[in-house]
């Protein structure tokens, strides 16, 4: 498992089936995953500072990863 904070594990560990078999059956919903893991690892980088960014840049980036967290929510609760 990896160090990096607020993985899709770390924040969903009871639905990781759910989120498999949306991600095999949705290739939308296989993109925001993507793109969560993507903003997730920007913003590990950010904090750690091995790619450091403003506060600002930095607080966007936590204002996407808690829009894309939306969406898998909402997408699991209508799965």
């Amino acid at each position: 498992m990896s160090n990096t904070p607020h993985t899709l594990h770390d924040e969903f560990p009871d639905q990781m089936d759910a989120i498999h078999a949306l991600k095999v059956k949705s290739p939308e919903f296989a993109q925001v995953l993507e793109d969560y893991d993507e903003v997730n690892d920007q913003i590990h980088r950010a904090e750690t500072r091995v790619e450091p960014v403003s506060e600002e840049a930095e607080a966007l980036l936590r204002k996407k990863r808690l829009v894309l967290k939306d969406k898998i929510v909402s997408a699991l609760q209508g799965a």
